[in-house]
This record gives C-alpha cells, sequence and structure tokens, in this order.
C-alpha cells in the first residue's frame, strides 16, 4: 500500500518548473551525492541533521524529501517537519528513483557552491525583452527558486558583477550569453542540463523571438509582442520581471502540455 507521505517521481516531475513546485530538500549523506553530484531541479542540501534548523522558512509551504533510495532519511526528515505543522513529503524511489524514471538532473557544478536558495546574484543590461525575463524565469523555476536578479545600465554590467560577486549574463563575452546562433535561453538549457522535450521546444521559440527569426516557430511573434508590451507597462525592471514569469509560465505549459492544440472558429456549423 503507498504510503500516504510520499510522492513518486512521476507525481514531482508535473510540478517541477511550475510555479506550484514544493520545496525540494536533498538529504543525502556526502558519500551519495558525491557518487552522483546532480539535483532534482529547484533543490537544495541539507544535512537530515539539522533539518528542523528550516522550519521557520518552512512553514505554510509544501516540501518533499529526497535521500538516496527514498528510506529512512527522508522519511524521518519528513516526519520530524510534520512536528511542527509542515506538509512534508518524501520522494519515492529518492534521487535513484528519479535517476531511473529519466527526468532531468541538474549538474552540480552549474549551480552556486553550496546550493543555498538565493545563494546566487544575477545581473544583465537594464530595460530587458525576451532572454533576460526568459532566463531568470528558468533560474527560478528550475535551478534556484529565491535567485535574485540586478538590472544595470548595460557599460556596468561587468563591474556590478565584479564588485558585487553577481553573475552577469546576456551580455557579449562572458560565459551565461549566446552561442553562434543559440540565444542564452538556449545556452542555459544546456549549461543546466534542462535538456527535455518541453523545454526545447520553448527554447526554440524564445531563440526565434529573440534573434528576430521568426521564421524558426511561428510562436515568436507573439512572444515579442508580448515582451514588448511588458516592458512598455513597466518603468521598473524588477515588476516587468514578476509579471513576465506568468507569461513564461503559460508558455512553458503550452510547450509541456499543448503544442498540438488548435482553435477554429466553428463556421462550419449547421445553420438553423
Amino acid at each position: 500500500m503507498p504510503s500516504p507521505n510520499a510522492i513518486t517521481a512521476s507525481q514531482l516531475n508535473r510540478l517541477v518548473g511550475t510555479p506550484e513546485c514544493p520545496v525540494i530538500i536533498d538529504v543525502r549523506i556526502d558519500e551519495d551525492f558525491e557518487a552522483d553530484p546532480t539535483y532534482i531541479p529547484t533543490a537544495f542540501r541539507q544535512s537530515h541533521r539539522s533539518i528542523e534548523t528550516l522550519v521557520p522558512e518552512l512553514l505554510g509551504r509544501k516540501v518533499v524529501l529526497v535521500c538516496h533510495g527514498g528510506l529512512k532519511l527522508s522519511e524521518g526528515a519528513a516526519a520530524f517537519l510534520r512536528l511542527h505543522g509542515i506538509a512534508a513529503e518524501y520522494l519515492e524511489g529518492g534521487a535513484e528513483g528519479w535517476k531511473v524514471s529519466g527526468f532531468v538532473r541538474i549538474p552540480a557544478t552549474s549551480v552556486a557552491p553550496g546550493n543555498a536558495p538565493g545563494e546566487c546574484i544575477w545581473v544583465t543590461r537594464h530595460r530587458p525583452k525576451i532572454d533576460r525575463i526568459a532566463c531568470p524565469w528558468l533560474i527560478r523555476r528550475f535551478v534556484d527558486p529565491k535567485a535574485r536578479f540586478l538590472f544595470v545600465s548595460p557599460l556596468q554590467v561587468q563591474g556590478v558583477a565584479d564588485r558585487f560577486g553577481a553573475v552577469p549574463f546576456d551580455v557579449e563575452d562572458v560565459f551565461w550569453s549566446h552561442r553562434g546562433e543559440a540565444c542564452t535561453f538556449d545556452t542555459m538549457v544546456e549549461e543546466f542540463g534542462l535538456k527535455c522535450e518541453a523545454l526545447e521546444r520553448l527554447a526554440l521559440v524564445v531563440r526565434a523571438a529573440d534573434t528576430n527569426r521568426h521564421d524558426l516557430a511561428p510562436q515568436a511573434a507573439g512572444l515579442l509582442a508580448a515582451s514588448v508590451g511588458l516592458s512598455r507597462m513597466f518603468k521598473d525592471d524588477l515588476q516587468q520581471l514578476e509579471a513576465g514569469l506568468g507569461l513564461y509560465d503559460a508558455f512553458y505549459r503550452w510547450a509541456r502540455d499543448a503544442s498540438d492544440e488548435g482553435h477554429d472558429w466553428p463556421t462550419a456549423a449547421k445553420r438553423g
């Protein structure tokens, strides 16, 4: 009989990338993590021995605990959190079960050291349009839900990055940027190991809109129009970012669940 406090890999995978994704905490011991140094998207590491120190920030949140095989560490940590009124489940089959299922995993080398939420600060050019909203969405939904983003004048991006320990993106001559015909969103999908059909489909639309190659994807014109509209609605780049997250949430759900769906007014309906 399935445990009432367990969540399957398939169930969790449906939540990853959406605003409904729970907080995912990796409680694997060092030996198990070093044997497979990857993360489930948005997961961060925490010792099972200190799991209760997270209680204040987890109150009111849904949580999933992940250990190597989905046994004593994750089930016990979830039980301790439930003592404090937190809706905590453990991942059935653990990290190994997730791996066997073939769902995306992020290499530890691609995320901030320690992988604590909000640990990484990113910086890019102000007045964003396509890539500079799409990339923060990807990071927030698949890598670090608490990532912080700075928008500054183009000439100051590298200087701000150096002075404030931020990661520059979508500017020339930095790691996280365009490569050949690919845009920065493509680079992040590749480097974060987020290769899946839905994100690759979305990446094509982002690339087409960002590089003005609408022949690649008919949806690009719509994305560009909505993005330019958002940039006119908001003077504050951070307010625009928050509004833009919903736009990419919708495009992701289209890419994942409804890319073959069309719409047609029933003009052929019989007249009375």
